[in-house]
This record gives C-alpha cells, structure tokens and sequence, in this order.
C-alpha cells in the first residue's frame, strides 16, 4: 500500500469529519441514555455539517467518497 503524507486541507477535512461522526455519536448515546426512555436524538448544530462541508470542499474531496475514505483509513486506521 503506497503511503502518501496527506495535505494540511486533506488532514483538515479527515478532522472535520471525524468531529462531526463524534458529534452524532454522542447526540445518539444521549437520546438512548435518557432517564425517561429513548427519544429522538438531537440535532446535529448547523455549523458542525458547515465546518465538514467546507473542509470537504477546500481538499478537493467533496463528492469523491473514495478517495476520502481513504485518507480516512490511513488517518484512522481500524483496530
């Protein structure tokens, strides 16, 4: 497998999104630990999906899932 030292704005992108799958994550784990049972999970801020958007944008990555997923593997490697 080549290994490739990714861009400032491709590190900045894999961060955006690795922030935004945290923020979900936690706003699911806080809907199904509610004292009063399961409820929908809050919504994602606004900013959080802008912040992932515009990094995606700026590395070059917005609609190439591939390519991404990628630089995500490499930045995160599964255990």
């Amino acid at each position: 497998m080549p290994t490739a030292v990714p861009t400032d704005r491709e590190r900045t992108a894999v961060q955006a999104y690795l922030r935004l799958l945290h923020t979900v994550r936690a706003a699911f784990a806080h809907a199904d630990t509610a004292p009063d049972g399961p409820r929908e999970a809050a919504v994602v801020p606004p900013a959080v999906l802008a912040e992932a958007e515009q990094a995606l944008d700026r590395a070059g990555l917005a609609g190439n899932e591939v390519a991404f997923f990628r630089l995500l593997e490499l930045w995160c490697p599964r255990p």
